[in-house]
């Protein structure tokens, strides 16, 4: 039964793949701050879908035809265009709120392993040049539990941004990413945020049902 259930909690990981639509520089983002928003509004949509499904809303002006047109901003040509906009309001006006996550430092560690590697490399996605997947590189600082899953968005100097991109899940067919951020199971989250060579930023987030922190 426990390797049965390993397998699952497995996949859950390698089937998150990753965000990175637009570009931002990095010279001047605070990403300690940068963090501290990425938790807030990730919480801010898990207890208030209504509400963030607002947010969503105020994107629509900004699409000609799949092209999102910010001001001040580099266009940005998305895979489906304001469809995926109006499913994903769609979607967070019936969601029912889930409860807030708490803040593991042994999971940030664990994303933050990540971020540094990829600044390095320019590398993208969940693998590392280590060979080591989410679950294994939170597992360097304690014990996860349940179930996990990680999001990773490259390109945005605005967590709020980096948020909506995700609940859209534009070009992504199981909406996984906005699956992870609504998901009731994880209660525990890990997040890390950084410069990135190809991107100028990136933020890993890393979700589980339950972690035991390493005692050092």
């Amino acid at each position: 039964m426990k390797q049965t259930m390993k397998k699952i909690v497995l996949c859950t990981f390698l089937l998150m793949s990753l965000v990175g639509v637009k570009e931002a520089g990095s010279g001047m983002i605070d990403f300690r701050e940068l963090e501290a928003e990425v938790l807030k509004e990730t919480n801010l949509a898990r207890t208030a879908p209504r509400l963030y499904a607002s947010h969503l809303k105020e994107m629509r002006k900004y699409f000609h035809g799949k092209e999102l047109r910010r001001p001040g901003e580099l266009p940005v040509l998305t895979k489906e265009g304001v469809s995926a906009l109006t499913e994903a309001i769609r979607f967070m006006e019936k969601a029912a709120p889930v409860p807030k996550l708490r803040l593991s430092g042994g999971m940030s560690r664990g994303a933050r392993d990540h971020v540094e590697v990829q600044q390095t490399t320019g590398s993208v996605g969940h693998g590392s040049a280590e060979g080591r997947r989410p679950n294994e590189r939170i597992g360097l600082y304690g014990s996860w539990e349940k179930t996990g899953g990680e999001n990773i968005a490259y390109g945005y100097a605005h967590a709020r941004d980096a948020i909506l991109s995700l609940i859209i899940d534009d070009g992504v067919p199981n909406r996984g990413h906005r699956q992870n951020i609504l998901n009731p199971n994880f209660r525990v989250v890990g997040i890390a945020c950084g410069p990135h060579p190809a991107y100028h930023t990136m933020c890993v987030i890393i979700f589980a049902g339950g972690y035991r922190e390493k005692k050092d």
